[in-house]
């Protein structure tokens, strides 16, 4: 356990950019975890109407992390991000999830009914639960690296003299 020094500087943390790739890798890393294992625990397909293929699946995740990514890089700017900003990012990849897979099938069907039939599966079978989820353990994660002030170990006999 290291002792704080009052001749060195403190660490200033983990820089923004570094704190936000590690915490988009992620965020996607356990909605695909969360998502594969809600399929395979229901037994049902996440999105199940038939004849849609997999690509507002894949619209919904990208968009879901680029308002992730978004949200979370204006928290970390700070110097001492506040964990309050978790459900914010949270909320706003599950939503901005929610809003890209609705407009794809819309677009992929031209049928209002159908693409909303397939964002309500989505908030009633548990895909946006684990999205949300997801995201607030990756924003609390990415949050927590930016505000540590972790550093190398250091012994009390080690100093700048000592050679």
């Amino acid at each position: 356990m290291s002792s704080s020094d009052p001749r060195r500087p403190s660490s200033a943390g983990v820089s923004a950019v570094l704190a936000l790739v590690m915490a988009v890798i992620s965020f996607f890393a356990l909605a695909v975890f969360g998502l594969g294992a809600l399929s395979i625990t229901t037994d049902a397909d996440i999105i199940s109407i038939r004849g849609l293929g997999q690509a507002p699946g894949a619209v919904g995740m990208l968009f879901g992390v680029i308002a992730f990514a978004a949200t979370l890089g204006l928290a970390l700017r700070a110097r001492h991000p506040s964990f309050l900003s978790v459900p914010v990012v949270a909320l706003s990849a599950a939503l901005v999830h929610l809003l890209a897979v609705w407009v794809a099938v819309l677009l992929s069907t031209s049928d209002l009914i159908v693409a909303t039939a397939v964002v309500g599966d989505l908030v009633r079978g548990g895909p946006s639960l684990v999205l949300l989820a997801a995201a607030a353990v990756a924003a609390w994660g990415g949050i927590a690296l930016r505000r540590t002030r972790a550093q190398h170990p250091h012994w009390p006999w080690e100093g700048d003299d000592a050679e």
